[in-house]
């Protein structure tokens, strides 16, 4: 897949199927943008593109907001690619671009340095300086200067529309099937294994603490089966979120014990797709009563992968 970063010296010599929008979380209802896009790139002998934005236009608009997404930009970038885009122009949102209208946009961005001949956009899609785009803009200035413009009807799961937001609520709500539902795939989560206080392995169960990207967005607290990809292996884990409040923890922490695996880890990457919600967090009266559930939820966890 093609990257581009830098628009100011950029002009797409190919004319481009593309489609706008933050695309966080890459989940069935983008996936079915992207299936029209690819499909009508090789129909009209063009190709596919993504025009997204990194960071999050909400951290201009609010710098001190702790804003959470569903990817990082490069577990976003590999999903776009896995779904078949050829094409990926990240933007950064700062000021004269967020200063541009809806038609300055059309014009200045997509026809004369994207080249776009086709673009497609989701049901509630809107651009520009105070949202002044839309898809009646989009069907007035495609009439004059080019180019096609078509809209995508939303996805549905459990009678309502797929979303970013939808994802990220049933997340938070420690609803993992849902989230991979509306995805299309296991929600995951991933990166280095660093030091903790290493209190696991004094209690027969050491874990993993995965040093976790601030911007991804962690489900609820509490305990959850995962697979773990660690070494070119996939195994098994139970995996939790919080602050370990049995033994007077104070920061959060995302840490997973991996069944049936001795081997040290200390700065390797791990990652871990959600399967199962096994329940909130729990401060227990004593490390006794921690070791008493920790031993219901691995049992839990053997009989969900057998």
């Amino acid at each position: 897949m093609n990257i581009i970063k830098d628009l100011s010296t950029y002009s797409s010599t190919t004319p481009l199927s593309l489609s706008i929008g933050m695309f966080d979380g890459v989940h069935k209802g983008h996936q079915s943008i992207i299936k029209k896009l690819n499909a009508i790139a090789e129909k009209k002998n063009l190709e596919s593109a993504v025009f997204t934005f990194w960071p999050h236009p909400r951290k201009v608009f609010n710098p001190d907001e702790e804003l959470h997404l569903l990817n990082t930009i490069d577990e976003k970038t590999y999903l776009l690619e896995k779904n078949g885009v050829q094409n990926l122009i990240l933007k950064e949102f700062d000021e004269p671009f967020r200063n541009l209208t809806g038609a300055e946009f059309v014009e200045q961005i997509l026809v004369e340095k994207l080249n776009v001949k086709h673009l497609i956009i989701g049901y509630d899609h809107t651009f520009g300086k105070n949202k002044s785009g839309d898809f009646n803009l989009l069907k007035k200035m495609a009439a004059e200067l080019g180019f096609e413009v078509e809209q995508v009807e939303a996805v549905d799961y459990k009678n309502r529309h797929i979303s970013s937001t939808q994802i990220r609520n049933a997340l938070r709500d420690g609803n993992v099937k849902d989230a991979a539902e509306m995805l299309g795939y296991l929600y995951s989560v991933s990166g280095k294994v660093i030091h903790g206080k290493k209190i696991g392995r004094t209690i027969g169960y050491p874990t993993a603490n995965i040093s976790v990207h601030p911007m991804k967005l962690l489900p609820k607290k509490g305990a959850y089966i995962v697979d773990v990809f660690v070494k070119n292996q996939q195994l098994k884990g139970m995996l939790s979120i919080g602050t370990n409040p049995t033994v007077d923890g104070n920061s959060l922490s995302t840490e997973v014990y991996i069944l049936d695996f001795e081997t040290d880890i200390y700065g390797e990457e791990i990652s871990v797709n959600f399967r199962e919600f096994l329940h909130d967090e729990i401060k227990f009266e004593s490390l006794e009563k921690l070791i008493e559930r920790l031993d219901e939820d691995k049992k839990l966890t053997e009989a969900f992968y057998r």
